[in-house]
């Protein structure tokens, strides 16, 4: 039997190293899971996509690393150049290339304000959280896709103004 780390069998003469696992990086990045409906429903949609995917990243030569990142202040969103909330972003790619957002009336609740969250849009159709399949597809599009895609410049990240308002009333409301 060989051995895990190098491949070779004892006195076989054979030593063929086993190839370093490659990494897929997954971040999902939200606003709150105690009471957003669309952000629960991203973490539940997220974990399901990649349970029914993990065996075939593994024999892909794939790890997951997943970063799950309550967003929960003006600082944080400008450190992960966060836009709209629920985001899932694979190896910095973000799912849905173009932000639409529709009125979250749980963030809005969390806040005290009126609060916009993102809307997905999957083979025609708006959903408040990005349905499975979306997330499977983007996952082994980002695995068996053209690496060849250019990528978009990007332009210096600006708080948005639906996320300063969020913030701002929500510590307002906290007494901040």
């Amino acid at each position: 039997m060989p051995d895990q780390n190098t491949g070779c069998c004892k006195g076989s003469g054979c030593c063929t190293p086993v190839p370093e696992k490659k990494k897929i990086t997954i971040d999902f990045l939200y606003l709150d899971l105690s009471v957003c409906e669309r952000c629960q429903g991203t973490d539940s949609n997220l974990d399901d996509a990649i349970s029914d995917v993990s065996s075939v990243l593994s024999s892909a030569g794939y790890d997951a690393v997943i970063n799950k990142v309550n967003i929960t202040s003006a600082a944080l969103a400008e450190k992960y150049a966060f836009m709209s909330s629920p985001t899932i972003r694979i190896n910095g790619k973000d799912i849905e290339v173009d932000v639409s957002e529709s009125n979250c009336t749980d963030c809005g609740t969390l806040c005290g304000d009126s609060v916009d969250c993102r809307v997905f849009t999957y083979e025609g159709n708006h959903y408040d959280s990005p349905p499975k399949g979306m997330i499977v597809n983007a996952i082994l599009k980002e695995v068996y896709g053209s690496k060849s895609e250019q990528s978009k410049t990007e332009a210096a990240y600006v708080l948005p103004e639906n996320l300063r308002l969020f913030f701002e009333s929500q510590s307002r409301k906290n007494g901040g």
